[in-house]
């Protein structure tokens, strides 16, 4: 508190604002205080807030009444140390219990973190979030040992982002009321795990968990009556998974086993009768991953599928045995994929599509193409040709948001192997729907969107969003060729951007 506290007297001495100091009539005090406090709130930051008790001794403690406070980049751990003491010094009845902290600091330490946490813990009933703001690292050698986690009995959400600092979990105490965590960044230490402490008996009102860069997960179990929400990402180095969630409606695991383990050694166990909601996009092997039943399950995501590339290779197995388990599923979402050297360089490369022999059932699919400049045509038709009861398809091209321009590959390529797709039949009678989503305008582009209106014959509606790199000009030009391709009765809509982020509708002029 006594970096607050200097700015405070600095200005105060400034200002000359002191009671009976010859200054005109301090109307403003004389507001009651849930005005004042509004209008404090309004100020974006405690710090800001505080520095108002220049003002008048009626402002001097107000600060301290603010249900929220916000440290950011002007912050450092000290302020909020001082902060937080100062609230934990008045009387309980004066403080009342805080409905939000939010903590940006530029640079954190396990001890400045061990400082404010507990009394940030006795204080909060609501929602805290912290950042690290340093830069990430993979490990921190600059600090050394691990900061405990206190528990917060009465908080509600709690996000931390802590930049690969070390973190060790409380080995006791319930936090009864969380229903939202998410770890972001960390090294885990000591013998309490995250999926112990995320149980039902240490957290019975949790209902999302996000996991994200988290490391040292190793054996990650939770038994969870009241989960609705499971996600962990890119948290590499787990070893086995056990998953037992009832209520549990949506699962997410993105590059998380060890990739040091063979294919049998990556064990998971999920036991989620509710399921809806599957994006494994990670190892999978049928005899070591176990899904139990999945009755409800509607929607599917897998890893991405290398189209031409080495023989045996272990992303393309992982997704053909996943796809092969499934018999129906209402959504699939799919991600093909190019590499983006030169074909050359993988040696001898191969066409990898002929491995996929079977999708699920579905009505609609989600196809995510990261092209590389190369020609996908023939991969899309081999997905296609698999989904004759398609209803609707979404294509969404990958994009890079520094709009770096794509270099289309060399004449000759294998990526235009097989042809067939070019000019064999194909049927997609329930096909009435197509979106399209950062259409380049490349002739790849549009030998794909020329197919599509000729195999969907059902086909009512298609909407095609633009590149943002896509100027108004080309897109008049690009919307006349394609509207060429289309049929009598097709409602065609295009979409441009404006200033990069703003999506609007687009009229191509008769």
């Amino acid at each position: 508190m006594e970096h607050i506290q200097g700015e405070t007297e600095t200005a105060a001495k400034r200002a000359k604002l002191s009671a009976g100091g010859g200054g005109s009539e301090d109307r403003l005090s004389a507001l009651p205080d849930d005005v004042l406090l509004h209008i404090l709130s309004d100020l974006g930051t405690t710090s800001a807030a505080a520095r108002t008790s220049v003002l008048s001794r009626r402002w001097r403690r107000l600060w301290a009444l603010l249900p929220d406070l916000h440290f950011f980049w002007d912050a450092n751990p000290d302020s909020v140390h001082g902060a937080l003491a100062a609230l934990e010094a008045m009387a309980h009845e004066e403080a009342p219990p805080l409905r939000s902290l939010i903590v940006f600091l530029s640079h954190a330490s396990p001890d400045s973190l061990a400082a404010w946490l507990p009394i940030a813990a006795r204080r909060l009933a609501g929602v805290l979030t912290f950042v690290d703001m340093a830069p990430r690292n993979d490990a921190r050698e600059d600090e050394k040992g691990a900061f405990e986690l206190p528990c917060f009995e009465k908080a509600t959400a709690m996000s931390f982002d802590l930049g690969f600092l070390s973190l060790a979990l409380p080995p006791s105490g319930v936090f009864s009321r969380l229903t939202d965590l998410s770890l972001d960044g960390v090294q885990l230490h000591g013998p309490c795990g995250i999926g112990e402490a995320a149980s039902s008996s240490r957290c019975p009102s949790l209902r999302r968990l996000t996991i994200c860069n988290a490391q040292g997960l190793g054996n990650f179990t939770i038994h969870s009556e009241s989960l609705l929400e499971i996600q962990l990402k890119k948290s590499c180095g787990l070893q086995q998974l056990t998953i037992v969630a009832p209520a549990l409606k949506k699962l997410t695991l993105f590059f998380c086993f060890s990739i040091d383990l063979n294919p049998s050694q990556q064990v998971a166990d999920i036991a989620a009768p509710q399921l809806v909601s599957l994006e494994w996009r990670d190892a999978y092997d049928p005899s070591s991953v176990q899904f139990g039943k999945m009755a409800h399950l509607e929607w599917l995501g897998t890893a991405f599928f290398l189209v031409y590339g080495p023989d045996g290779y272990a992303h393309n197995r992982d997704c053909v045995m996943l796809l092969r388990h499934f018999e129906v599923v209402h959504t699939l979402s799919l991600v093909l994929a190019y590499m983006s050297e030169d074909i050359e360089d993988l040696g001898e490369p191969h066409y990898l599509m002929e491995d996929m022999t079977r999708l699920p059932n579905i009505t609609f699919l989600t196809l995510l193409l990261i092209p590389n400049g190369h020609s996908f045509g023939a991969s899309s038709f081999h997905v296609l040709r698999m989904c004759t009861g398609l209803r609707k398809l979404m294509l969404i091209f990958h994009t890079h948001l520094d709009l770096e321009v794509e270099t289309a590959c060399a004449s000759g390529c294998i990526c235009d192997q097989p042809p067939n797709w070019k000019i064999e039949e194909l049927v997609l009678n329930r096909l009435q729907e197509v979106e399209i989503t950062y259409l380049r305008g490349t002739e790849h582009d549009f030998a794909l969107v020329k197919r599509l209106f000729t195999w969907a014959t059902a086909l009512q509606t298609m909407t095609i969003t633009f590149h943002r790199s896509i100027t108004e000009s080309m897109a008049k030009e690009f919307c006349q060729k394609i509207l060429g391709f289309s049929k009598p009765g097709i409602c065609v809509e295009f979409y441009v951007y404006h200033f990069l982020w703003k999506k609007v509708l687009y009229v191509p002029e008769n």
